[in-house]
């Protein structure tokens, strides 16, 4: 497996509206986009703009959302991911259970609009990782 770009860190937070005024507001970020509802996946989200990669924050959507047994851990919020880009990531998800590691789930369309994936914390040092197929209009 070779890694790719760092593209976006994940941040579970109860409130997208709170933790924008942070990243604004004490962090000086200047491109926010909006935040949007992924249903699907039981979360609204909205990325911040930083100089090397993007801040994914995640809020809960519906009482069903994954989101929520991380927040009851840390009510604050907190890392959740880290999502590094593959060329294929259908040959990414055969490499990564080649060597034994647990992915989570099928390849789906995630919130950059290209598919991902997870791989268990377990297999990946303590981490969530999302992998996530390059946007083909990227870099």
């Amino acid at each position: 497996m070779q890694l790719g770009p760092l593209n976006h860190i994940g941040v579970a937070t109860p409130s997208i509206a709170d933790s924008i005024a942070h990243w604004r507001d004490v962090m000086g970020a200047t491109n926010i986009g909006a935040p949007f509802d992924m249903p699907t996946q039981g979360v609204k989200v909205c990325f911040v703009d930083a100089p090397n990669c993007q801040i994914e924050l995640i809020e809960p959507l519906g009482e069903d959302s994954p989101i929520h047994g991380f927040l009851k851990s840390n009510p604050l919020g907190g890392q959740h991911h880290v999502c590094f880009e593959v060329p294929d990531i259908h040959a990414a998800r055969a490499e990564f259970e080649a060597a034994g590691k647990r992915v989570l789930g099928e390849p789906r369309i995630g919130a950059h609009g290209t598919l991902i994936f997870f791989v268990h914390p377990k297999d990946m040092g303590g981490m969530l990782t999302e992998i996530m197929e390059t946007p083909k209009d990227a870099h």
